[in-house]
């Protein structure tokens, strides 16, 4: 029978306890809320409402299309401005999600013959890329920069060590100016994803890159979701101009999925005035 071994499926997962189960939550409540992602509490911010629903009205209920079709407002370019210059990048790229821009991040800099090296306690979004890149993947052991080290000695061509800079199961951070040392010793780009640092690192929460002082340099990339600490949706790449122009022509998740919403990007922005 079609899809009957998914009655197999959830059987095993019963057994085990480890059962999915999806709690709609009101819209206010009298509990403490310590399981979200709103950590600097903007999600009810009256500004971030507003600039939400401004652009709603301004811009209606959704981009319209691909950012490459009618998808791109100029919402979404100020956004990107302003983004790239709070943390210290050249340039920045919008996605509908931080899932999306991890996806497209690493994807488009890890293209056939080239090595990605990618952190044993990386986001599943990480794994997604490495997964559908076309060049190869070592997994290392949890910030180990030797063990990154020793990887990027087995490859001649080129390279990307990926990474969270702040691990979400763990909590822990990532050793950032030594993956950063690895990578310049094997002319090796690093791409850190951000989500959980934008917002609590640096100075006035530039982010992990900011914090180590690798904000803005040529060698490395950063991803960021909008949805933690701005209290929004979506998600961003940022990194030199040339890195984002690459991604705008070769990111699968950027070309073909539909635009960041307006009442996103506008909530976005307002969050980061405020940050």
């Amino acid at each position: 029978m079609a899809f009957g071994w998914i009655d197999e499926q959830a059987e095993l997962r019963r057994r085990a306890g480890l059962v999915r189960i999806l709690r709609p939550r009101p819209a206010h409540s009298p509990l403490l809320d310590l399981a979200s992602n709103d950590y600097l509490g903007l999600t009810h911010h009256p500004e971030v409402a507003a600039g939400a629903a401004e652009a709603a009205r301004t811009w209606g209920g959704g981009s319209t299309g691909s950012r490459l079709v009618t998808g791109t407002t100029e919402l979404h370019t100020e956004l990107e401005r302003e983004l790239a210059d709070f943390c210290g990048f050249e340039a920045a790229l919008v996605f509908s999600s931080g899932y999306a821009a991890n996806l497209a991040a690493v994807t488009a800099l890890a293209s056939h013959g080239s090595l990605i090296v990618s952190d044993a306690g990386n986001h599943a979004s990480l794994i997604d890329g490495c997964r559908l890149a076309r060049g190869g993947t070592q997994v290392v052991p949890h910030a180990d920069p030797e063990a990154v080290r020793k990887a990027l000695g087995t490859h001649d061509g080129p390279a990307v060590v990926v990474s969270d800079t702040v691990f979400s199961v763990d909590g822990d951070a990532a050793p950032l100016t030594a993956l950063a040392a690895a990578c310049r010793e094997r002319g090796a780009g690093l791409l850190v994803d951000d989500a959980h640092g934008l917002g609590v690192l640096g100075d006035g929460g530039r982010g992990a890159a900011w914090a180590a002082g690798l904000a803005g340099e040529g060698d490395v990339v950063v991803t960021l979701t909008l949805s933690k600490s701005l209290g929004s949706q979506g998600g961003a790449v940022l990194g030199p101009a040339k890195v984002i122009e690459h991604l705008v022509n070769a990111a699968r998740t950027f070309i073909f999925d539909t635009g960041l919403a307006p009442a996103a990007a506008g909530a976005a922005l307002a969050a980061l005035r405020l940050l």
